[in-house]
């Protein structure tokens, strides 16, 4: 049976995706690139691709709404729905495939991706370096798409890998 779920807590039995990445930078500075949607805008997406659009609602309940442009022209849209921020410690989200309008959509180039992934950041500092852990699970999915999220992981590191690289610069040139 290939019925999505919708327990939301279901998303604790499978496995994340984790990556961690600790930048020679302030928390604080850290969670302003997060926070800022003009900061973001420097930094945020794949190698190669801008951020064309962004509004951001920085709230529980909020949201962050964006348009990234392939370095080939081609529009991408994704949104944040906000669930929990402890500023400057953790930010809780649901990710998700958009449309200029704000909608749900599949992934442009994987049909099975699931609709929506659970995203916890965490940022840590010590001695003046900030660690960053991502965590990602999908949640309200198919079987299917548990699979091709399972399938997926090596992808997602190499993705999310070129994006923590332009936060790294980002972060090197950034002005508190």
């Amino acid at each position: 049976m290939n019925t999505r779920k919708n327990n939301p807590t279901e998303a604790l039995a499978q496995r994340p995706f984790i990556i961690s990445r600790t930048f020679d930078a302030p928390r604080d500075l850290v969670w302003k690139a997060f926070t800022d949607p003009e900061r973001m805008k420097h930094w945020w997406g794949p190698k190669g691709f801008t951020v064309r659009v962004a509004k951001m609602d920085f709230r529980p309940g909020g949201t962050y709404h964006y348009c990234l442009q392939s370095p080939d022209g081609k529009d991408m849209w994704g949104k944040f729905v906000y669930r929990e921020i402890d500023a400057p410690e953790r930010i809780v989200f649901v990710d998700s495939f958009s449309d200029e309008k704000g909608g749900l959509t599949r992934h442009p180039m994987h049909q099975a991706w699931p609709l929506e992934m659970l995203s916890t950041f965490t940022l840590t500092e010590s001695k003046g370096k900030t660690t960053l852990t991502i965590k990602w699970v999908p949640i309200n999915a198919t079987e299917a798409e548990h699979k091709t999220f399972e399938d997926g992981m090596a992808s997602m590191n190499q993705g999310w890998t070129g994006t923590l690289d332009q936060l790294t610069g980002y972060l090197a040139k950034a002005k508190k």
